[in-house]
């Protein structure tokens, strides 16, 4: 039974541009919001470590939640994509209140990733989840990366999480198909399973995965979003077809450089955004720069890029 998940489709995990000068370009911002919505995604995440958020202040968290969230509910006549602010913290005590203030701006769920650095074992993880569901305020997304946090939240781990009545899904990024697929066997009927790599989406979702909190849907959320839907119709023809055309670009994402340095420099390629980043994160250096392009281009990827006015606009803001 699907009906009672919360979360199903296409989330992008947001990108923040920046201008020349290191602040949030904010008019971009919000043109790349707008974008997605317009594109048809199915749900966005402001403060996702695709926005670089280790380097952003808490007020411009703040400011990127609420303003996706005040985009987002721009036109009251269509139903509202979900926002997820992600408030995710090695310190269960900061996760708390980046919970709670995240609540009271009125976003739908908050992305709480494992704990990171600390290094901690299960039984710790297990009650680090528990304390920001208890007292955030908030349904609790957890996430699960553990090449990046040096930490797994283990299938049993999750499961008994998956219990707690304000824990409603995993985004999960152990590509580990062993763990997955127990999840995925194994979870509540109301609770969502969310790939937290590109390239995963297809196959969880050929187990009965949920979608996926995306990088490469900044870059294509109409496609990303038809990917899902298209899977969740039982059209697997169509749902494959879009998977492998943009599969050389969900790679090339993560090519070159930590996450977001490719997706950044796509974009900009794009024309969506100037290529900037927060130290100490630097630029896609040039060798891997013209490969990318390379996959835009074969992808088609360019072929539906601003038109010189938007670019012009883009400038001038």
């Amino acid at each position: 039974m699907t009906a009672n998940r919360q979360f199903r489709g296409a989330f992008t995990a947001l990108v923040t541009p920046f201008t020349s000068t290191g602040a949030i370009d904010e008019d971009t911002f919000r043109r790349l919001v707008r974008r997605q919505i317009d594109a048809g995604i199915h749900g966005l995440v402001a403060c996702a470590t695709t926005g670089e958020t280790p380097t952003l202040s808490h007020e411009e968290d703040e400011w990127v939640i609420a303003t996706t969230l005040e985009i987002a509910s721009e036109q009251p006549s269509q139903a509202r994509v979900r926002v997820i602010a992600g408030t995710g913290s090695n310190s269960t005590a900061t996760a708390i209140r980046a919970t709670r203030r995240a609540a009271e701006i009125g976003v739908d769920a908050a992305l709480v990733v494992a704990p990171y650095y600390n290094k901690p074992d299960q039984r710790m993880l297990e009650s680090h989840f528990r304390a920001v569901a208890d007292e955030g305020d908030l349904p609790i997304i957890v996430y699960n990366v553990p090449g990046r946090t040096a930490v797994n939240v283990e299938a049993g781990t999750l499961l008994r999480l998956a219990e707690h009545p304000r824990i409603v899904a995993v985004k999960e990024a152990s590509a580990n198909m062993d763990q997955i697929a127990t999840i995925l066997r194994d979870r509540p009927a109301d609770f969502s399973v969310l790939a937290g790599d590109d390239t995963w989406t297809m196959p969880m979702l050929a187990l009965g995965g949920d979608g996926v909190i995306s990088v490469c849907s900044n870059e294509i959320p109409g496609e990303m979003a038809e990917m899902c839907d298209a899977a969740f119709a039982g059209d697997w023809d169509t749902a494959r077809r879009i998977h492998e055309r943009w599969l050389p670009l969900m790679k090339a994402n993560f090519v070159g450089g930590p996450n977001p340095v490719p997706v950044k420099a796509a974009m900009a390629m794009m024309g969506l955004l100037t290529d900037v980043l927060r130290a100490p994160l630097l630029t896609l250096e040039e060798s891997h720069r013209a490969r990318l392009e390379m996959v835009l281009q074969a992808t088609g990827a360019l072929d539906s890029t601003p038109t010189s006015a938007d670019r012009m606009a883009g400038a001038q803001a």
